[in-house]
């Protein structure tokens, strides 16, 4: 990190809040948070610090939202931790890393992966290790070396349409590109097909949608933000424990003890009313599996609060708006019931009885395998599966589908999965399973050609209340959790402003692609 900078890439872009005091002055305002995800606990942390009276609530037991953690016991009787499975902290998420390192200042959980490979069912593959970081270096270095790609796929693409993806830039992608799908835009461009995988296992199936349903201005953000626009690079580091123990049970005491934050777990938070002058009533039931909150107790009722940030996922936004009537404004409130979730995905997280060979990489993303899309050996980098496959002399290996027929059956998909585990590690073949874990999950939100316009906003219509998330519309290049981070500092950003409270300064990668050539030939495309 350079002096000023969150990474190496000098043209990082920060965004300065509103000039006002360092904190509130006079009594307080207290502010609801809903949602322990990574949007309500980064606009939670910003709040909080500016002496902001915080209780966050969050409907199940654990924070982290998506990236929580829960313990479970395996049938050999080892105790060991659940997730939702592998995500990639890439270096251009510097507001979630501004996060973490409230409680882990040097980031010192996260490790880094030396590569971010990719393999084809044909045999072929492609790395991102040792390639140049600095566009436009690294694209003409993948190229360079890339079987999938090359100089020829190159020369076979029509290079005026493909120029747009060298000028990307929010929310100017969205108004060219938002109208056709990742799909049919990598077919315009004459994208070679034998490298289309890559396009779809490195970005488009990062939003857990099928190439076809998602908008190709996503698509286009998506290789800006890791590829031809930032000079961070497309690696990435990875929690070197589980979520709760690496990143959320500090987090949770920073919140707790040093900013006095009232964590309301196991609590959900059923309504919002506005009363007028008096603030808005909370009312709060308890959460799935919960009868009272962890926090200071109270797991139910109704309180008053000055503010509300609403920090949910699509469908508990969803609910929490449709029984909250008055709540954000009429134009607010249709885009948030227009609202969509992706296909569902499945997370299978097999613990082996015998290891995968020495050779095979941490993560794997894969294509033309079906339905699996990466694998994952987590005693790579995992320090508790470390242990378990130390002690039993086995291997905990994750398995990734995304995009699946909500039809179809959880348990016939990982049978599928392990069949395909065996095709592309073929020594798991011999391997007995001592224990299975499966996550069938809808909750992450769709992206669709055209929906761009339709996105909630983190302004709801009402002062008093604002949205984040990673489903709220933000016009800056962020995407994934990176964009649920920047939404929860925006969000508390914009109720900071109204008591003349100085908020959080944002970053983002580049606001427009280089080099300055390629942008102006781009924009005679």
């Amino acid at each position: 990190m350079r002096a000023g900078v969150p990474g190496r890439d000098r043209r990082a872009r920060r965004i300065d809040p509103r000039p006002g005091t360092a904190a509130v002055t006079g009594q307080a305002p207290r502010v609801a948070v809903a949602g322990g995800g990574i949007a309500g606990l980064s606009a939670a942390t910003v709040l909080a610090e500016r002496g902001v009276r915080v209780v966050l609530y969050e409907r199940r037991e654990e924070l982290g939202g998506r990236l929580a953690g829960w313990p479970t016991r395996l049938a050999d009787g080892s105790p060991v931790t659940m997730s939702r499975g592998f995500h990639a902290f890439f270096r251009q998420y510097y507001n979630l890393r501004a996060l973490l390192r409230r409680a882990d200042p040097r980031l010192r959980t996260l490790a880094p992966l030396p590569d971010y490979p990719l393999r084809h069912s044909r045999g072929h593959g492609d790395s991102f290790a040792g390639l140049p970081r600095t566009p436009p270096w690294n694209a003409l270095g993948f190229v360079a070396r890339s079987p999938t790609f090359g100089w020829r796929g190159l020369a076979g693409m029509r290079p005026r349409a493909a120029l747009r993806l060298l000028d990307v830039r929010v929310p100017d992608v969205y108004r060219r590109l938002d109208g056709v799908s990742a799909q049919d835009f990598l077919r315009e461009i004459r994208f070679p097909p034998d490298a289309r995988h890559l396009a779809f296992s490195v970005f488009s199936r990062s939003f857990f949608s099928a190439p076809g349903e998602l908008s190709a201005a996503e698509l286009a953000l998506m290789f800006h933000i890791y590829f031809l626009g930032s000079a961070e690079g497309l690696l990435f580091d990875v929690p070197d424990e589980p979520f709760p123990a690496a990143l959320w049970d500090p987090l949770e005491r920073y919140l707790r003890e040093r900013l006095g934050v009232e964590i309301r777990t196991g609590s959900a938070v059923e309504s919002v009313l506005p009363r007028g002058e008096r603030g808005l009533l909370v009312g709060c039931g308890s959460g799935a599996g919960s009868v009272s909150g962890s926090g200071s107790g109270s797991g139910s009722g109704e309180e008053l609060y000055d503010a509300v940030v609403l920090a949910a996922d699509v469908a508990g936004l969803r609910a929490l708006v449709a029984r909250s009537p008055g709540l954000g404004g009429g134009p607010w409130r249709e885009r948030v019931a227009a609202a969509r979730t992706a296909p569902p995905f499945l997370v299978s997280r097999l613990w082996l009885d015998r290891p995968v060979a020495a050779e095979r990489p941490g993560f794997l993303g894969t294509g033309g395998y079906g339905e699996l899309d990466n694998v994952s050996v987590l005693e790579r980098w995992e320090g508790e599966a470390a242990r378990w496959a130390a002690r039993t002399g086995g291997s905990v290996v994750e398995l990734h589908a995304y995009a699946l027929d909500p039809l179809d059956d959880p348990a016939a998909v990982r049978r599928r999965l392990v069949g395909q585990l065996h095709q592309v590690y073929p020594e798991t073949r011999r391997a007995e399973v001592v224990d299975v874990r499966d996550e069938w999950r809808a909750d992450c939100p769709l992206f669709p050609v055209g929906g761009y316009p339709d996105r909630p906003e983190i302004r709801t219509g009402d002062p008093r209340v604002v949205a984040a998330g990673d489903a709220v519309r933000v016009e800056l290049p962020v995407a994934l959790m990176e964009r649920a981070a920047t939404t929860g500092f925006l969000a508390a950003n914009a109720l900071l402003e109204r008591w003349g409270v100085r908020g959080e300064p944002v970053w983002t990668v580049p606001p427009a692609g280089r080099p300055a050539l390629f942008r102006a030939l781009a924009r005679l495309s």
